[in-house]
């Protein structure tokens, strides 16, 4: 399978963030304030109805006699005091205003890129979607997904400018690295080529909802970006070490159940 193939998903969902900035901006300027802070709070819900769908995934695995709930809690907790620890949140943001004095960026950028790259890359689709592409040259999955990014990035320029369309640098290195690891890794990390059985793994399944649950952190974030109460956000940055302890969690709690 050529690289082409496996970056097909990555390629359109890229595009679909940069048009998505572009019409935001185009668009965003020309709209008066409260019209756009209302289209955040938009976005905001729609995010949090995202992040409690993937949470629920949580009710349908367990490692033993600990339901999946307490094992992510147990990650989040984990993850959050390595993500402080490491400084994630500090890195992403030094890394926004870097982009920001090379490009030359104004206003919001670093908030924007941020937010971006995290509500971009969080989530099944981007696990399971670059699983398919990089397996089997699918992009179905990532394709669904450019769209809900190109529409996410639209609402998201449009009150943070363009530090938004740099969230697609994100999606070319976390996705395409994804997809291009997969052939290599992913059938026997995860326990077999079929993407979709995927989709019932218990480690898939508590990674899904600790991502839900981060998630619904961006959803309160951009809320709070609506009503003008930037400095109350969740740390999501931090939170992102969570994703990796998850898996090691569950594998621990099944051998000890």
């Amino acid at each position: 399978m050529s690289v082409l193939s496996q970056l097909s998903g990555t390629l359109v969902n890229v595009v679909t963030v940069l048009l998505g900035t572009a019409v935001g901006l185009a668009v965003g300027g020309r709209l008066p304030e409260r019209t756009q802070r209302t289209l955040l709070q938009t976005l905001s819900l729609v995010t949090l109805f995202i992040g409690l769908d993937m949470a629920g995934s949580l009710n349908r695995v367990s490692g033993g006699a600990v339901p999946g709930v307490i094992l992510a809690l147990v990650s989040l907790a984990l993850g959050a005091v390595i993500g402080e620890a490491l400084g994630i949140e500090e890195s992403l943001e030094r890394l926004g205003e870097t982009l920001k004095r090379r490009f030359r960026g104004g206003g919001r950028f670093t908030e924007g890129f941020v937010a971006a790259s995290l509500l971009f890359c969080i989530g099944p689709m981007t696990v399971i979607g670059g699983l398919q592409n990089g397996l089997t040259g699918d992009s179905a999955t990532y394709v669904l997904k450019a769209t809900l990014d190109g529409i996410a990035a639209l609402a998201l320029a449009g009150a943070y400018g363009i530090g938004v369309g740099f969230g697609a640098l994100t999606v070319l290195v976390v996705q395409g690295g994804i997809s291009l690891l997969a052939g290599t890794f992913a059938a026997g990390l995860l326990g077999g080529a079929d993407p979709q059985l995927l989709k019932t793994n218990p480690y898939v399944l508590l990674i899904t909802g600790a991502g839900g649950l981060t998630i619904v952190g961006i959803s309160w974030n951009l809320m709070l970006a609506g009503l003008g109460f930037d400095d109350r956000r969740v740390r999501v940055g931090s939170l992102l070490p969570a994703l990796l302890i998850a898996p090691l969690a569950l594998w621990l709690a099944t051998r000890l159940g």
